[in-house]
């Protein structure tokens, strides 16, 4: 991944990134362009696909507008609508089609305790596609949320803890209603040193996760990962590198 980036009001940047599975690679080039509180992206990916988003900020105080398609998908075209208060969020999602999918969340609360749902609507279908909803409980030193979601079926718990300003460990654990499964995942962040992080990941399944990223100058990072999942008999581990560049 690099990036460059201009100084003053205008800003440009351009980010390259690269995954490689098996015979498989997927990649993509992004190039942004701010100008004051606009902000256009073009994303070209490897089957020469175009995505385009542009985004208006503070339209209005509180509001922030995007509008977005991908190239040649006609039916791709979107509208979002962001508003933000001290202690509320609407975001609305809109499809620019004949027959859209609407799609609409809301969170109001503060900074310790915050509750949240959203909701998706077909008008083709004339039926709810998704309803989430969840609650969260955060202090200095922890953060507690609970949620509900793919249509009800789906409960989910979530925690995290600071040891310090440096440490901190996750724990989430899934619960199928209809199945009566359970899955859970921990995780871990440790700095190093001031400039390289090591974060980890195991879950029930056998699937672990390692991350290592080192700021190796102001802005400037080189990110190794790896991960294992013992249910890709084909090719169980995984390698990647990640490097970010800023002048």
């Amino acid at each position: 991944r690099f990036r460059s980036l201009a100084l003053g009001r205008k800003q440009k940047g351009i980010t390259a990134s690269g995954v490689k599975f098996d015979e498989l690679f997927i990649g993509d080039i992004r190039v942004q362009h701010k100008s004051g509180r606009n902000t256009v992206d073009v994303t070209i990916d490897c089957d020469s696909k175009v995505s385009t988003a542009v985004t208006f900020d503070e339209v209005v105080p509180g509001l922030k507008t995007s509008f977005g398609f991908k190239v040649p998908d006609q039916k791709s075209g979107k509208l979002d609508l962001q508003y933000l208060h001290d202690r509320f969020a609407l975001n609305s999602t809109i499809g620019l089609t004949s027959a859209p999918v609407i799609e609409l969340a809301t969170t109001i609360g503060t900074n310790e305790l915050a509750v949240g749902a959203e909701v998706g609507f077909d008008s083709t279908s004339a039926s709810v596609t998704k309803y989430n909803s969840g609650v969260s409980y955060t202090k200095d030193d922890f953060s507690a949320a609970l949620q509900m979601a793919d249509k009800g079926e789906t409960l989910r718990a979530s925690y995290i803890h600071l040891f310090s300003p440096s440490s901190a460990v996750a724990a989430e654990v899934t619960h199928r209603l209809k199945t009566k499964e359970n899955y859970f995942t921990i995780g871990s962040s440790h700095a190093l040193d001031p400039s390289t992080t090591l974060k980890t990941r195991f879950s029930n399944s056998g699937k672990a996760g390692l991350l290592c990223r080192h700021e190796w100058r102001p802005k400037s990072y080189v990110t190794l990962s790896a991960e294992y999942d013992p249910k890709v008999v084909s090719s169980p581990s995984r390698f990647g590198v990640a490097v970010a560049l800023s002048p």
